[in-house]
């Protein structure tokens, strides 16, 4: 089983202090000597992450809002790091394949393989054509350019020179003098059907998507398992195979309902009620994950992921350094200890 957490930035994150006074401040300059205060939680927060025994850092990619460019937070963070993977956010409708490709063959390389890619199609019209690109949002044409987007990074990934002609991209003995350090893999997430054929087709792991709407934690265990069925038998049509990762929300608390108003607690922000229910709707869906609760009622949970085929769980949670310890010393460790497994050594 691996582990990990989503970069702190302001469209994944719920009460954060430090993430509302960046969004605050974003329009003015900086005083002299200071700097970001997303950026310093970012920093600590994942060095914390790097040391726990974290395996995986996802840093999301939001181009209209405050969030920091996800190229730019994760090479700088991936800088600072010594064991942890970046796995950065990639959109075809705002990037040139060969450029993409030239960008994680050079972090990879910087980073001694610690590298990965997370493949989005994405839905925000407004922020793709505002930023020069396009979802494509209303046909199937986005995951056909999203699968022809990796032939063109896996071709010059392996060939130069590289030639393409495709429906979507046209490239003419492009040079790329670098490779990854090692093989990349590759992230993805949709819910379509023509979506789930682009995972099956594709990516290595997907995020698993389950019914919202799931009244309990028994019926999302449920959904996963239908969903990841669905997958695991389009892929093996295509001769491959795809693993399982998934988004829990994570709060520890003597018993579930201690947990669940230690939850509200820390995602209460310094606004009204109104933007803590807000923030409480956007992680609800996950709060029925099962990990909420006493530590012992949430390692047994993350033994029943595992079980199911689910190989990556990548916590949801309140993002500070002592929330980041906590998961790190009541389920990283253990699951180790028990399973035997060794902790990530730092790249040499």
């Amino acid at each position: 089983m691996q582990f990990g957490l989503y970069a702190p930035v302001p469209h994944v994150s719920v009460g954060s202090p430090e993430i509302l006074k960046s969004v605050a401040g974003g329009m003015s300059p900086l005083p002299d000597g200071v700097l970001d205060p997303a950026w310093e939680l970012a920093k600590s927060v994942l060095l914390e992450a790097d040391a726990g025994g974290y395996d995986i850092i996802l840093f999301a990619e939001r181009h209209l809002g405050a969030d920091m460019e996800a190229w730019i937070l994760g090479s700088a963070i991936s800088s600072l790091t010594k064991r942890i993977r970046s796995m950065i956010a990639v959109h075809p409708g705002l990037w040139h394949p060969q450029l993409i490709a030239k960008m994680f063959a050079s972090l990879d390389r910087l980073t001694r393989g610690r590298t990965a890619m997370n493949l989005i199609t994405g839905w925000n019209v407004e922020e793709h054509t505002m930023f020069g690109g396009d979802t494509m949002l209303h046909n199937d044409d986005r995951y056909i350019r999203a699968e022809e987007f990796m032939e063109v990074l896996q071709g010059m990934w392996r060939h130069s020179p590289f030639s393409h002609k495709g429906r979507f991209y046209e490239v003419n003995d492009a040079q790329l003098l670098l490779r990854p350090a090692k093989p990349l893999e590759i992230f993805a997430a949709s819910r379509s059907p023509r979506g789930l054929d682009m995972i099956a087709k594709v990516a290595d792991w997907w995020f698993v998507d389950y019914d919202k709407e799931a009244g309990n934690t028994e019926e999302v265990m449920q959904s996963l398992q239908r969903a990841m069925d669905n997958v695991r038998t389009r892929a093996e049509k295509l001769g491959r195979k795809v693993r399982f990762a998934y988004n829990p929300f994570v709060c520890f608390g003597d018993n579930e309902e201690d947990a669940r108003k230690r939850a509200q607690e820390l995602v209460r922000t310094d606004g009204d009620d109104a933007d803590t229910r807000k923030m409480l709707n956007r992680i609800g869906p996950s709060m029925k994950s099962g990990c909420v609760g006493h530590p012992d009622m949430v390692r047994a949970q993350v033994q029943r992921f595992h079980d199911m085929g689910i190989e990556l769980l990548l916590f949801k949670f309140v993002p500070n350094v002592e929330e980041t310890r906590s998961i790190a010393k009541e389920l990283i460790a253990p699951w180790r200890a028990k399973h035997g497994e060794p902790k990530l050594q730092a790249a040499e």
